[in-house]
């Protein structure tokens, strides 16, 4: 079994920050490329941001130059750094991860339950 927990979650003010983590656990062989995502009502889930095993980053235009996704690949640990939050950043937002199990060579793609994010105005 693999599972993504999250963690960090909250409210905050418009302005604010939070900080988000998410460790991946189970039987894993190697964990490859981690990322965030969001989804607000009524909304698609969207990508915020991703990162290699090399740490080779991606982001959401939306989220560039306030958000920093960092890893921590003997934890298996991945984290986001959110600042100069904006109410319209209200969302759950997932963990996801491309995971090759300790039982099989493939890599398989897993998604963590979800953490709220509420911005206040």
């Amino acid at each position: 079994q693999v599972q993504l927990v999250e963690s960090g979650g909250g409210l905050v003010q418009a302005g604010g920050s939070l900080r988000l983590s998410c460790a991946a656990s189970g039987s894993i062989r190697r964990v490859n490329a981690m990322g965030w995502y969001r989804q607000a009502p009524g909304k698609q889930r969207e990508l915020v941001a991703r990162i290699t095993s090399g740490g080779s980053t991606d982001y959401a235009d939306s989220v560039k130059g306030r958000f920093t996704i960092s890893r921590d690949n003997p934890k298996n640990t991945v984290y986001l750094q959110m600042n100069s939050l904006k109410p319209e950043e209200t969302a759950v937002y997932y963990c996801n991860a491309d995971i090759v199990p300790s039982w099989g060579p493939f890599e398989f793609n897993y998604w963590g339950q979800g953490t709220q994010v509420t911005v206040s105005s």
